[in-house]
């Protein structure tokens, strides 16, 4: 696993930056699948963050699919993150929608924001 880093000065909170990082380890394959993940109080000394702060992060991405928690075995990268393109495409369109929608954009907002990406307005 390549070192992860936390600004505490930085704007996205410490559990985002957490997040995004293992998000981009993941997908890139730097972090294989079934590879175990570091337990939280572990983590978070070695981060100087707050356990409440690792256990956030890996929460949303177990609930995500990039993870698999087993309990006291420790948490480990999903099987099917690492290597399908189109698996990791579906992973990161859900996860935009699910934001999205935690924000309180609809349907039609949400269509509106893509087409306008992708240069259809």
């Amino acid at each position: 696993m390549k070192t992860l880093v936390v600004d505490p000065n930085a704007e996205l909170p410490p559990f985002e930056q957490l997040r995004r990082q293992l998000i981009e380890q993941i997908t890139t394959g730097q972090l294989a699948a079934e590879t175990r993940l570091p337990a939280v109080r572990r983590l978070a000394a070695d981060l100087a963050l707050a356990p409440g702060t690792v256990a956030r992060a890996y929460k949303e991405l177990v609930s995500e699919g990039y993870l698999v928690s087993r309990g006291r075995n420790g948490t480990v990268v999903a099987p099917q993150v690492s290597g399908d393109p189109k698996t990791q495409a579906q992973q990161l369109t859900d996860e935009y929608i699910t934001k999205m929608r935690a924000q309180g954009f609809s349907v039609r907002d949400i269509m509106n924001y893509v087409d306008q990406a992708l240069g259809r307005r």
